[in-house]
């Protein structure tokens, strides 16, 4: 079995496992997503979606955003840390957005990167949620702890990851599968003793097949 038949059998596996794998962040609208990505990075997606509620109701449009005062911003997503560079890049955003792209959300990669605090991980989940863009690769921490772990990548470069899972996994599975990366990580798969007992696809990943029945299999 080559690397592209083990990435699929996996992909299969965790979509019996995790049926239904969204993105755990609460949005209605397209920039809602693209501002809880932002306030998301250095804390939880729980956290996140505590906060934006009330920020969403002060802030109903993305006009009201771009009119926002940043220190008012800043008082709402405050206990998402480095919230005043999370504040000023959302104000910076939503005026980009208004102003060079007629208020939507761009469709394609290089359009993303171009907004405030937006890296190739944000881009890609924008692309695979909102517009169900094929081969969207998102890579966050459990993507690259989990895919290295399996042997599918053999690099904690997330550039490097993306490449190469976008080359193993099918188009229109990428964005599901790392989903369900973050669903597995959290449940069974985390950074310290892993509960290989309880994997799905514990059969297809070469660090278990490595280290066998010693592998955390109390």
């Amino acid at each position: 079995m080559n690397d592209r038949e083990r990435a699929e059998a996996i992909v299969g596996l965790l979509e019996a496992e995790y049926p239904d794998a969204d993105c755990s962040l609460d949005f209605g609208k397209d920039y809602e997503l693209l501002f809880s990505v932002r306030l998301a990075a250095q804390c939880t997606d729980a956290r996140v979606n505590l906060i934006t509620p009330a920020l969403f109701a002060r802030y109903p449009t993305l006009e009201a955003f771009a009119d926002a005062n940043v220190s008012e911003v800043e008082e709402y997503v405050h206990s998402c840390g480095f919230f005043r560079t999370k504040a000023r890049d959302i104000v910076a955003a939503a005026n980009m957005l208004l102003n060079e792209y007629d208020g939507k959300v761009p469709d394609q990669m290089d359009d993303l990167l171009r907004l405030p605090g937006v890296g190739r991980k944000t881009a890609n989940l924008i692309l695979g949620d909102v517009y169900n863009t094929p081969s969207a690769v998102i890579v966050d921490t459990h993507c690259i702890r989990l895919t290295n772990r399996m042997g599918l990548v053999d690099t904690k470069d997330p550039l490097k990851v993306e490449m190469r899972l976008r080359a193993l996994l099918p188009p229109e599975k990428s964005n599901g599968f790392c989903h369900r990366m973050v669903l597995h990580g959290r449940a069974v798969c985390p950074a310290q003793k892993p509960k290989c007992e309880n994997c799905c696809v514990a059969a297809y990943c070469k660090e278990f097949a490595s280290k066998g029945d010693s592998y955390n299999m109390q």
